[in-house]
């Protein structure tokens, strides 16, 4: 996940943002709503996908999407991350459904949401294919330069 921050978004580790990464038992091992997944090649991890039971934080985001997507009854998809050598093959498709899967048979999940960089190389094609676009950050500059986020929504499975 390290990696990623540095190699794919170029702006590394951010305490504000990333405190989960450093504490990964803390927040996903030992909170039976949270998930991580982790796809491993050999003795190399080529992928991870979370789930945590937030919504999106405002700031940085909107008030009405925080509001549309509270912490608690909210699946939050993070941390789906694929290395560039892995990508194609079904391997981030399949640990987003897995993870949806676990939201949708864990109690008071209502809503799976998450946001992505578009700067990524095949992101935005990759999650709209999957999930359905609700807000493009991009269009208001809300977050400043540098930032082209955007937020979608995926159905629970049922």
């Amino acid at each position: 996940m390290l990696d990623t921050f540095y190699r794919e978004f170029g702006y590394g580790y951010v305490p504000a943002w990333h405190r989960d990464v450093v504490d990964i038992a803390g927040t996903y091992l030992e909170d039976p709503r949270h998930l991580l997944l982790v796809a491993v090649h050999g003795d190399e991890v080529v992928g991870t996908t979370c789930v945590r039971s937030a919504g999106p934080a405002h700031p940085p985001h909107p008030r009405w999407l925080a509001e549309r997507y509270p912490s608690g009854t909210t699946a939050q998809l993070l941390r789906v991350y694929v290395r560039p050598e892995h990508r194609r093959h079904g391997l981030a498709r399949t640990m987003v459904r897995q993870a949806c899967e676990f939201a949708a048979a864990t109690d008071g999940y209502e809503s799976i949401y998450l946001h992505t960089n578009a700067d990524i190389a095949g992101a935005l094609p990759f999650w709209h294919s999957v999930a359905k676009e609700i807000f493009d950050a991009r269009t208001t500059g809300e977050h400043g330069p540098g930032f082209a986020t955007v937020h979608f929504e995926i159905p629970m499975p049922r």
